[in-house]
């Protein structure tokens, strides 16, 4: 093989340099662009977000007087609504002034709609927001087994649950296909998606991205 040429070397280093020089500068005008670039669109010509946002049977945490209200829509099967929770709950945590209320929205089959069942049928028993935690990080098939397992993890009764279930099931199917007629009337186009107050962001985002949001939804209010 012929040796490289001394210019041709240099030059090749020059490129490299160029090259990464380019690419270090392209990743910081990115950055930029993230924390400065609109962080949801506002849907309050939908007509709809009074009645997402003041809805007294999604399951909620928070300050029922919170400055703010978001609403999350979400799939437990969803690979998004989970890498995103975690940066949900820290900035949620961090603002201490946020009302949250959990639309389940199954999207992605049979067994993310028997979840979605099992997550409402909680709410007698008041373990929603600990069953949802655990349905958003533990893996699992979402089967019986692995529903039952999360719903004693939670310290709930499985027996009650599935007897709650039984008997409500009308209910909850008709409270998940108002969650679904919720994100038609804002244009959701799947999950997750984050209504706070009038800005709808989708998709997963960072902790930072989450408190500009709320500020930005405060701001619009």
């Amino acid at each position: 093989m012929e040796p490289a040429h001394p210019d041709r070397r240099r030059f090749d280093r020059r490129a490299l340099l160029t090259l990464g020089a380019a690419g270090a500068a392209g990743w910081a005008v990115g950055r930029v662009l993230s924390r400065t670039a609109p962080v949801g669109r506002d849907v309050r010509a939908s007509g709809a977000v009074a009645a997402i946002l003041d809805d007294p049977d999604a399951p909620a945490i928070g300050p029922a007087n919170a400055s703010l209200r978001l609403a999350v829509f979400s799939d437990y099967r969803c690979p998004a609504c989970r890498h995103g929770f975690p940066a949900l709950g820290e900035a949620v945590a961090a603002d201490g002034d946020v009302r949250l209320l959990f639309k389940d929205w199954p999207i992605f089959g049979a067994p993310s709609i028997r979840a979605a069942r099992v997550a409402l049928a909680s709410v007698p028993q008041g373990i929603y927001p600990a069953l949802h935690r655990r349905m958003m990080t533990a893996p699992g098939a979402f089967d019986p087994a692995h529903l039952r397992a999360a719903v004693s993890g939670a310290g709930g009764d499985w027996i009650r649950l599935l007897a709650d279930l039984s008997a409500q099931r009308e209910r909850i199917d008709a409270q998940l296909r108002r969650h679904a007629s919720e994100a038609g009337s804002i244009a959701l186009p799947g999950t997750p998606g984050y209504l706070a107050g009038s800005l709808l962001t989708v998709g997963a985002i960072d902790a930072s991205a989450f408190a500009r949001l709320f500020a930005a939804a405060r701001k619009a209010a």
